[in-house]
C-alpha cells in the first residue's frame, strides 16, 4: 500500500480569485473549475482551493519557498506577486537575510528565496513546502509517503520524492501551537484500499479526525503533529 500527493487544497474566502494569483505566480494553467492550479514539471501535484469562512489569525503550519535563478529573476517574482495581490509582510526576518517574505491577498505567507541556495538547488520554482512541525512528524510523513529523509539534523528534517522536485521540510522545536483547523492541508490518493491504507497510516502514527471541513469524497486524519489530511476515495 502506499499514497501520493493529489492536491495542496487552500481554504480561500475567494478561491478563483486565489487560484489566478498563485497561477500568475507560478506560471502555471488554471483548472477547468478554475478555483485550482495544474501541476507543472516541477510540482507533482495540484495546488486546490475550496470555500472556507475560517478566520486566519496566525502563520500557516505550511508556506512556499519560491527559488530564484538569479537575483534578476527574484525581483522579478516579487515584482509579478505584488502586481498581482501580493504584499510585502514582516516576520522578524533581518535586514542582512536575502529572503523576501510576501504574503498573497488572503495573507498566506510564501518566500521568495535567494539564488545559490544549496538547499533548494534543483527543485524548481516550488522549492519547498516548509512546515512548522517536529521531527517526528517529519519521519512520519518519510514512511508515509515513501520519499527519503533528505534532511535530519537537530530536529530539522525534510523529505523529497525518488523521482525529485519540491521538497517538504520541518523546522522542529519549538512548534507554534496549532490552529484549530489548518488553512492548507494535503490530499492524498491511495494505489489500493482507501480503508486499509488509513490504518497503515494510523499504525504509523495518524488519528482519525473531524475538522467539519474534510474533503466531501475523503478520509479525514491528522498526523503525529494533530495537522489535518486527506485521503481520497474518489478523484
Amino acid at each position: 500500500m502506499s499514497v501520493q500527493i493529489h492536491a495542496l487544497s487552500f481554504d480561500a474566502k475567494d478561491p478563483a480569485g486565489l487560484a489566478r494569483f498563485w497561477a500568475g505566480v507560478l506560471g502555471r494553467e488554471l483548472g477547468a473549475d478554475e478555483t485550482s492550479v495544474l501541476p507543472g514539471d516541477d510540482l507533482a501535484f495540484t495546488l486546490q482551493f475550496r470555500q472556507s469562512d475560517v478566520v486566519k489569525d496566525r502563520p500557516n503550519q505550511m508556506h512556499f519557498d519560491l527559488t530564484s535563478r538569479s537575483l534578476e529573476d527574484q525581483e522579478a517574482t516579487v515584482a509579478r506577486a505584488l502586481e498581482l495581490g501580493g504584499r510585502h509582510i514582516d516576520i522578524g526576518q533581518t535586514p542582512e537575510e536575502k529572503h523576501v517574505v510576501l504574503a498573497d491577498p488572503e495573507g498566506n505567507e510564501f518566500c521568495v528565496i535567494e539564488p545559490g541556495n544549496n538547499f533548494l538547488a534543483g527543485t524548481g520554482v516550488i522549492g519547498a513546502l516548509s512546515s512548522d512541525g517536529s521531527q517526528a512528524v517529519g519521519y512520519f510523513w518519510s514512511k508515509a509517503l515513501d520519499w527519503p529523509l533528505v534532511w535530519d539534523q537537530d530536529e530539522e528534517t525534510a523529505i523529497q520524492s525518488p523521482q525529485g522536485g519540491s521538497k517538504i521540510s520541518w523546522g522542529g522545536p519549538p512548534v507554534d501551537p496549532k490552529a484549530p483547523k489548518n488553512r492548507l492541508h494535503l490530499d492524498l490518493v491511495p494505489s489500493g484500499d482507501p480503508e486499509a491504507e488509513v490504518e497503515r497510516l494510523i499504525g504509523l502514527g495518524a488519528t482519525r479526525h473531524e475538522s467539519g471541513q474534510a474533503h466531501p469524497d475523503g478520509i479525514e486524519l491528522a498526523d503525529p503533529d494533530g495537522n489535518e489530511f486527506c485521503i481520497l476515495t474518489a478523484r
